[in-house]
């Protein structure tokens, strides 16, 4: 867009203002994947930056903030702005990333103690308008605060840059019918509920826009007092003694000493590759392309400390991390001296792949001598090169390091066949080092590599370190190999869009075995480089923090055992899966019929609207909440009008029908479907992935389908179970722990009565609810039983009398803190337990599992109520959980280990949060039953004996 503006106007940016707008203006949580701060008030501002410059090329920009410190109106009025809460904890940790991108646009960020971003504003603005020698120059103000109307005149404007409006005096009159030397006696009229300034009771912006045309202003308004009659002249007369204070505290200081002149705000070379890093640090990717944008645009005034792109062949940038924003900033605005350098990051050391010895292996004699050197190693950084992605995707070439800064790609695949090895020939080199257990080896995600190597033919072994592992015991925000290269090792990794092209439509991207030899080794050689370089960053902080048993005996090995399971996969009968699904569809018909009839009218069910229609218009049942767009259907709300007693049963109807019309859509379109659709086509099995790096418990999470939320809770639900089949002559193992979470509760928090119940084998709910309610264990209801069984699960998740009173039928608030009172004084080691747990994250900020897992609790230290409470239910159930998932995880890893060493007749297939799924000949089952329950109740040694319930069967569903 063409320049709108002369080249001598100033644009002066109301920095308070400009940034709480841009903090609303985007209510998602966003933040940085390499630093983990949050990012949308600093992403929405640097929007407007952007434009500003894109759009008008300004010469002339400076921009205002608030400092800390009492002002003038504090002492003028003790209530001013009295009534403010404090700004959100995530706003005030985006101002220093802010000002810093200011800064390295070259705006100067102006601040004065004791002043107001407003009267930094006006005294600049009136010291252009009195110096002579600038008598051409205009302002334009950026903001559309009010306060700032006095301002205008013939040279200043004000401008509101999210809507392209200028407001100008000839606005100002359209719109308020007054001139700028009226605004000083609106605002006194009206006041300002923000600044909490009173003004007349009863005389808002209309009246006292109206009371200005005809008197002029205050003082003759007054003049004229007998004119105005009735309620209106009594609240002028009552709010005649402050006005002259409020009409000082509106007008704005025009005489502030801070040190300026028109040369200050010259735009003075935006530094283009430091904000490159930096947006790249932030995930700013959209901003990265509109500063490229406007750089290859600047030669129209906008000056530039950079180049632009770097965007060859093997370009790497390094840029060093940016500072964290400081939470305990003294001040919202608080930026001391209006140096560049205060709150800016490191600037950024550009380097180039060459300086870095990356090589490609393409002859026999170099691959015997990589061989021979790599036998001499104490640790190998191995990664792949694909065609495409999966478990079964075919080997372009294998990449490998030794030593920080160089490393090797040995191709196997290319355009150029000619020029390299064979594939035989490289892994048959390669397998005696890959294969060797004794020789360590690293990399990122190796699990995916593994997979890679063993359909080429090769199994990977020695697996001693994992940086994305690594990087999520250490809480790091993000866990990809760019984002970490970029935030450990201050490096910038070359796109892959620089080899195979960009995403997007009409385009066609490149396989990696298209892409020539010199383009691809360096890409290749350094993501083997990084790997090696994360691991000997973050081995040693692993060690600092504890974890290093929990790396070395349970998540490394667990790389190697979640492999296996996902090549083995688990066999799926799709006859059952469609035979489930004609069973349901022929239900969800019934349901629609009957939905029809009971509402009295057809209407589209699975439209939102339309049943809220015939909910609550039709039918006039009570809305249970609302939303943007209306009265809320979500589940919540009609299982609330099911258990609704007054309501009649045809008033229930629709309501009862819909729950269960729904149940069996997502049963058919997220699990029939997707299941059938994973199976693979050669192997019949589907070989979902499961993730260890996907919760902040610790639990394993899947994928490609997710078979952790399968639907057990329903018998419907469980019968999808029946498509998972073993082979023939093989039968399915399932190894539950039983109360696996209220067994680690019992040891963490030490209570002699839980214990004692577990080691009596007691039923546990039973056992509690005669403790809880005082009654003998025979004579404890099923009513109590089942009250117990719902606080006893809900007690590690720190359930509230709310979310108690929610979870069981005819239980109100008031009885539920009595149920939890009561069941605390019973259980006194629990109440400790519970309350160390808090305690523990409110000291250090963190809680641990009992292997040394931690998992930081931030909300812990809220000034807001409600995220605080929320810590402390993290607090109590991530060592809980944690340490439950710590436990099956070391059973996995020891199962497994078991397996490989005697060579057992089984297979593990699937891990189900508190279950293992595996697969054994039927004439096996028994004696590999044993070796399950025996490796999987010895994994941990607990205060209470571990239970393992364990089934066998043809299908899933009969073994459980």
């Amino acid at each position: 867009m063409p320049r709108d503006t002369p080249d001598n106007t100033l644009y002066l940016i109301d920095g308070h203002a400009q940034i709480f707008r841009a903090y609303y203006a985007i209510r998602t949580s966003m933040t940085s994947p390499v630093t983990g701060e949050p990012t949308n008030a600093v992403f929405a501002y640097t929007g407007m930056l952007l434009k500003l410059f894109n759009q008008f090329r300004p010469h002339y920009v400076a921009m205002a903030i608030d400092s800390p410190g009492k002002t003038f109106r504090d002492e003028l009025y003790e209530d001013y702005k009295a009534q403010r809460e404090a700004p959100p904890e995530d706003f005030a940790q985006q101002i220093p990333r802010i000002l810093e991108i200011t800064r390295l646009f070259g705006i100067p960020v102006l601040g004065q103690e004791g002043a107001e971003a407003d009267d930094l504003i006006a005294t600049i603005t009136q010291r252009i308008l009195d110096d002579a020698g600038h008598a051409d120059v205009k302002l334009r103000l950026v903001s559309k605060d009010k306060d700032l109307e006095q301002l205008l005149g013939d040279r200043v404007t004000m401008f509101d840059i999210h809507t392209d409006t200028t407001i100008d005096t000839d606005w100002l009159m359209e719109k308020r019918g007054i001139t700028p030397e009226q605004v000083i006696d609106l605002l006194t009229l009206t006041g300002d509920s923000v600044d909490n300034i009173p003004g007349v009771k009863g005389i808002g912006p209309k009246t006292a826009s109206a009371l200005l045309q005809q008197y002029g202003s205050i003082d003759s308004l007054y003049e004229h007092l007998d004119e105005i009659k009735g309620k209106r002249k009594e609240n002028l007369v009552a709010a005649r003694e402050f006005l002259p204070t409020a009409k000082k505290l509106v007008t704005l200081d025009r005489d502030v000493d801070i040190p300026f002149n028109l040369e200050d705000a010259r735009v003075g070379g935006i530094d283009a590759q430091t904000l490159r890093v930096l947006f790249k640090q932030m995930g700013f990717n959209r901003h990265v392309d509109e500063l490229d944008r406007l750089i290859a645009n600047g030669s129209g005034g906008v000056p530039q400390t950079t180049s632009g792109p770097t965007s060859t062949g093997g370009s790497v940038a390094k840029a060093a991390a940016s500072k964290p924003a400081d939470p305990q900033q003294p001040g919202l605005f608080d930026t001391g001296e209006p140096d560049a350098s205060a709150d800016a990051a490191p600037r950024p050391d550009l380097s180039r792949a060459e300086q870095y010895d990356y090589a490609a292996i393409t002859t026999r004699e170099q691959l015997d001598d990589l061989v021979a050197t790599l036998k001499q190693q104490k640790l190998i950084a191995v990664d792949t090169e694909t065609i495409g992605l999966g478990h079964k995707t075919q080997l372009c070439g294998i990449c490998l390091a030794w030593r920080a800064g160089q490393g090797v790609y040995v191709p196997v695949r290319s355009p150029e066949p000619g020029k390299h090895l064979d594939p035989t020939t490289v892994l048959d080199a390669l397998r005696p080092v890959l294969e060797d257990d004794a020789l360590p080896k690293c990399g990122h995600n190796l699990k995916y590599d593994l997979l890679v190597l063993r359909h080429a033919g090769v199994q990977l072994r020695g697996v001693a370190f994992d940086s994305m592992v690594g990087a999520y015991l250490l809480n790091k925000p993000g866990l990809g190999m760019d984002h970490l290269a970029l935030a450990e090792l201050q490096h910038e990794t070359i796109p892959i869009s620089q080899l195979i092209g960009a995403k997007g439509r009409g385009k066609t991207q490149k396989t990696m075995d298209q892409v020539p030899l010199d383009v691809i080794t360096p890409y290749a050689a350094e993501d083997a480089d990084l790997s090696l370089r994360l691991a000997e960053k973050m081995r040693p902080e692993l060690d600092e923090l504890g974890m290093s048993a929990l790396l070395d005996t349970i998540e490394t090995p667990l790389v190697s055992v979640l492999a296996e399971m996902e090549h083995h996969g688990v066999l799926v009968n799709p006859a059952v899966l469609d035979e489930q699904r004609k069973k349901l569809d022929e239900r969800i018909i019934e349901l629609r019929d009957a939905i029809h009839d009971a509402a009295g009218e057809p209407f589209n069910i699975d439209s939102p609207k339309q049943l809220a229609e015939v909910l609550f218009t039709k039918l006039k049942l009570p809305v249970g909440k609302r939303t943007k767009t209306g009265p809320s259907t979500d589940v919540e709300v009609l299982e609330k009008l099911c258990d609704n007693e007054e309501l009649t049963d045809e008033q229930r109807a629709v309501p009862k029908l819909m729950v269960e019309y729904r149940q069996l859509t997502k049963l058919v379109g997220t699990y029939l479907e997707s299941l059938k659709e994973a199976i693979d086509e050669k192997s019949k099995r589907i070989h979902a992935s499961f993730h260890q790096t996907g919760t902040t418990t610790g639990r394993l999470s899947s994928s490609g389908p997710n078979l952790q939320n399968i639907p057990i809770r329903t018998d419907i639900g469980r019968q999808i179970r029946k498509a998972f089949i073993a082979d023939p002559d093989h039968v399915l193992l399932c190894a539950d722990y039983s109360q696996i979470e209220l067994r680690i509760l019992a040891h963490l928090s030490n209570d002699e009565a839980l214990i004692d119940a577990f080691e009596k084998d007691q039923d546990i709910h039973a056992a509690v609810a005669a403790q809880v309610f005082g009654v003998d264990l025979d004579a404890v209801t099923s009513e109590q039983r089942g009250h117990a069984k719902t606080i006893n699960f809900g007690i590690v998740y720190g359930v509230t009398a709310y979310g108690l009173a929610r979870r069981i039928e005819n239980l109100d608030v008031d009885a539920a803190k009595t149920l939890i009172a009561d069941y605390r004084a019973r259980f006194t080691g629990i109440d400790r337990f519970l309350a160390e747990c808090i305690a523990h994250a409110e000291q250090h900020g963190y809680v641990k599992t009992m292997l040394g897992r931690r998992r930081p609790i931030p909300q812990i230290s809220s000034t807001n109520g409600n995220q605080r409470a929320l810590g402390e239910r993290l607090a109590i159930n991530t060592v809980v959980q944690g340490s439950a998932a710590d436990l099956i995880k070391q059973a996995m890893v020891n199962l497994h280990r078991r397996i490989e060493r005697d060579k057992l007749p089984m297979r593990m297939l699937l891990q189900i949060h508190d279950e293992l799924v595996l697969e054994t000949p039927g004439s096996e089952a028994a004696a590999m039953g044993k070796i399950v329950r025996e490796e999987m109740e010895q994994a941990m040694s607990l205060k209470v004996p571990l239970r393992v319930d364990l089934g066998q069967g043809a299908n899933w569903f009969d073994a459980k």
